[in-house]
C-alpha cells in the first residue's frame, strides 16, 4: 500500500510544486487548505505523514499540530513543518511539537530525506 501524505497549505501552487516533487516517493497525497480541514483529512485518512504550514487560515499550523498530538488516533502520526515563518521561537515551538521544521523556499533533496527516513522509522509503541 502506498503511503499518504497530507499536505497543509493555503497556496495551491505550493501544493502542485510538492506533489510534483514528491512523486518520486511514490506517495499518494491528500490536501488540506486551512487547519480545519487538515484535522478533518487527517482523522479520516490516517496519512503516515504530515506536511504542515503554519500560517493558515482558520485555525493556524502549531495549533492543528496540538490538536493532533492530543488525540489517540492521530498523535504518532509524524510532522514535519514548511514555512516561510523564521523566528527562533516559532521554530522552538514547531520544533517540541513536530518531527521537524523546514523554511521556504525549501531544500527538497532534504524534505525527501527526512521524509524517507520518518515513512521508514518504526511506529513508537503504544503508552
Amino acid at each position: 500500500m502506498m503511503p499518504r501524505i497530507l499536505i497543509v497549505d493555503d497556496e495551491r501552487d505550493f501544493i502542485e510544486l510538492l506533489q510534483y516533487r514528491l512523486a518520486g516517493l511514490g506517495c499518494e497525497f491528500i490536501v488540506a487548505n486551512d487547519g480545519l480541514q487538515a484535522l478533518s483529512q487527517a482523522r479520516q485518512f490516517q496519512p503516515d505523514l504530515i506536511l504542515l504550514d503554519i500560517l493558515l487560515p482558520d485555525l493556524d499550523g502549531l495549533s492543528v499540530c496540538e490538536i493532533l498530538r492530543l488525540q489517540p488516533s492521530t498523535k504518532k502520526i509524524p510532522i514535519i513543518f514548511v514555512s516561510a515563518l523564521t523566528s527562533d521561537v516559532t521554530r522552538r515551538t514547531a520544533a517540541m511539537q513536530a518531527d521537524d521544521f523546514f523554511t521556504k523556499p525549501l531544500d527538497l533533496e532534504r524534505l525527501q530525506q527526512c521524509i524517507t527516513n520518518l515513512l521508514q522509522r518504526e511506529p513508537l509503541p503504544a503508552k
